[in-house]
């Protein structure tokens, strides 16, 4: 009976230890798990930029969040976006009008949370 029991405690263990592992490698959980190995991508606007904007981004925790809203935003017409990781920042620079909903809409679809957006 103490070796079921054993079994069973011991079972529990590598369960817990091992589902975090495959949610990572899932791109799930707390980091969106892309490994090391991306690459960040410029953007360069092709009409000369009319203005700025600053978003505050909660949920990026390491260089692939960064560059996955990168990607979101920079996919905009008209925009060009750097985030800062250690701030929780991203500056977009604009060629067109752009919404903040239409910021925001990039930066959630792609999984992050947009605190705030200030001109």
């Amino acid at each position: 009976m103490a070796n079921i029991i054993i079994i069973a405690v011991l079972a529990v263990i590598i369960i817990l230890a091992i589902a975090p592992t495959v949610r990572h490698f899932r791109g799930e959980g707390a980091c969106c798990g892309g490994g090391g190995g991306t690459v960040r991508e410029r953007k360069e606007l092709d009409s000369p930029k009319i203005g700025e904007k600053r978003m505050r981004i909660e949920g990026m925790h390491c260089d692939n969040c960064r560059n996955r809203v990168e990607r979101a935003v920079n996919r905009l017409d008209g925009a060009s976006c750097r985030v800062d990781l250690k701030r929780k920042l991203a500056v977009v620079s604009y060629s067109r009008e752009i919404t903040d909903e239409e910021l925001k809409k990039a930066v959630e679809d792609a999984g992050y949370t947009v605190v705030t957006i200030e001109a």
